[in-house]
């Protein structure tokens, strides 16, 4: 039996917010408010989502919107984030960075700055509730004005000792280059914020390059795109920028066909730092332990590996130094146990039949 993947110390740092809400939930939620959810939300969850086309991308996004509007209290902000840190903190995850545009909830509370402080203040509360660190990335959304990236860069700026660690820039990569967004990103890099926006998912290597040429990344937002450039993984793998790697997205948003189409393993083996996440679990179906499980099941990835996974996603993070090193200790604690039952005559780090060894 291999060691339990739930035991292994992770950092999550791809988890959106309203994306990170049990459907459970939102179905709670809707039916409290008097609110319709189309089949895709509720008897055909999870729904089936290509996004490799506008029209796909359009359908997905709407649906995110109207999960969105369930969250029209502020009770329920507490409840999603408590909720979230639980989850995190049953699949081992002890560290999570969530991202969220305020910009898309600001009317319900006031505004962009009110918004993001009671954001701040569910994640505080849901972090001391699950034990679990719950830092939160504001992003900017490429489909609107960089301006409005501006003001999203300042005001994260000014909340970087209430918990935000982070910028970054989502939607649809084919609606809003990076470059555009290079004044966001200067901001908020010279404040002391991560830089992390997507690239790479729905268009190809030049899409991360971008990022990295002219947003400074410190992370990317998907990345998998990346494995299309030797060069590309070379230069991810020389800075050390880790991509955050979402299979079940990808597979969801049609970026793969099948989840062995990920290119995980290629990106894993050219040096690129890998941190995986599971990008929105509400329309996925699907949250941060089965990626790990995809990544011994599907990819062949033995325990050390898995390990290696793990320490990548801690030190990408932004976890205070004491914290990343905890956790450093706490994984090489997980290799160190002994194999539960390595089976007979093969020893407890061997490829499993039919895995070729790495």
């Amino acid at each position: 039996m291999p060691r339990p993947l739930t035991d292994l110390p992770k950092a999550h740092l791809h988890l959106h917010f309203t994306g990170s809400m049990r459907h459970t939930t939102l179905i709670e939620l809707a039916r409290e408010q008097g609110l319709h959810l189309p089949n895709a939300l509720e008897e055909d969850w999870p729904p089936r989502l290509r996004a490799t086309d506008e029209r796909g991308w359009f359908r997905f996004q709407r649906l995110y919107d109207i999960a969105r509007a369930v969250l029209k209290r502020e009770e329920y902000v507490y409840r999603l984030l408590r909720e979230a840190a639980e989850d995190e903190a049953a699949e081992g995850s002890r560290w999570l960075e969530i991202q969220v545009d305020p910009s898309g909830y600001a009317q319900w509370f006031g505004g962009l700055t009110p918004t993001l402080e009671l954001m701040l203040d569910a994640a505080r509360r849901a972090s001391l509730h699950a034990g679990v660190g719950v830092a939160v990335v504001v992003a900017a959304n490429r489909t609107r004005h960089p301006l409005d990236a501006k003001t999203l860069a300042r005001l994260a700026s000014r909340h970087m000792d209430r918990g935000v660690v982070g910028f970054g820039l989502s939607n649809d990569e084919r609606r809003g280059r990076a470059r555009d967004f290079d004044g966001a990103f200067r901001l908020a890099r010279r404040a002391g914020l991560l830089a992390v926006p997507h690239g790479g998912e729905l268009m190809g290597a030049d899409s991360v390059a971008e990022c990295l040429d002219e947003l400074g990344a410190d992370r990317i937002g998907h990345g998998v795109r990346a494995a299309e450039s030797p060069r590309l993984m070379e230069r991810l793998a020389a800075r050390q920028i880790a991509c955050e790697v979402c299979p079940t997205s990808n597979v969801g948003l049609g970026v793969a066909e099948r989840a062995e189409d990920v290119p995980l393993r290629r990106l894993f083996e050219a040096g690129v730092p890998i941190a995986l996440g599971a990008d929105d679990p509400l329309l996925f179906g699907a949250r941060l332990l089965p990626q790990y499980e995809l990544a011994r099941d599907v990819y062949g990835f033995r325990d050390a590996e898995l390990a290696e996974l793990a320490r990548q996603s801690i030190r990408a993070s932004a976890a205070p130094e004491g914290v990343r090193k905890e956790l450093l200790r706490e994984v090489d604690d997980w290799l160190a146990a002994p194999d539960p039952a390595p089976g007979p005559g093969r020893p407890a780090d061997a490829p499993a039949p039919g895995q070729p060894r790495a």
